[in-house]
């Protein structure tokens, strides 16, 4: 790729990260959403969140897990109680943080 191509590349995907991005600001008046379409972006968040995390916890370089003696489960089963239990964001991810170092330095997990 020359320098005029990677040039192009850069202003194009400029392009089109300011007007998806701005698509939402650009409108003078709210854009209606049919309702249905709202109650389904409640959950977006938590889905893109799983989708993120879940695979980092039950998978090594592509393959699933084989053992129970990995400390990312404990880890985000820890977590996930604290959640349940005290429903904080931040006792979650020190709970699941502190499982997680106490399992990998302790028993070399």
């Amino acid at each position: 790729m020359d320098t005029w191509e990677a040039l192009l590349t850069i202003a194009g995907l400029a392009v089109i990260t300011l007007v998806t991005r701005g698509f939402f600001i650009l409108p003078e008046r709210d854009i209606p959403l049919p309702n249905w379409l709202q109650q389904g972006l409640r959950y977006a968040p938590l889905a893109a969140l799983a989708a993120v995390v879940l695979p980092e916890v039950v998978m090594t370089q592509g393959q699933l897990i084989t053992t129970w003696q990995d400390a990312r489960l404990y880890a985000a089963a820890a977590g996930a109680a604290w959640f349940f239990w005290q429903r904080g964001i931040l006792g979650t991810i020190l709970v699941g943080t502190a499982v997680l170092l106490a399992l990998r330095l302790g028993l070399g997990w």
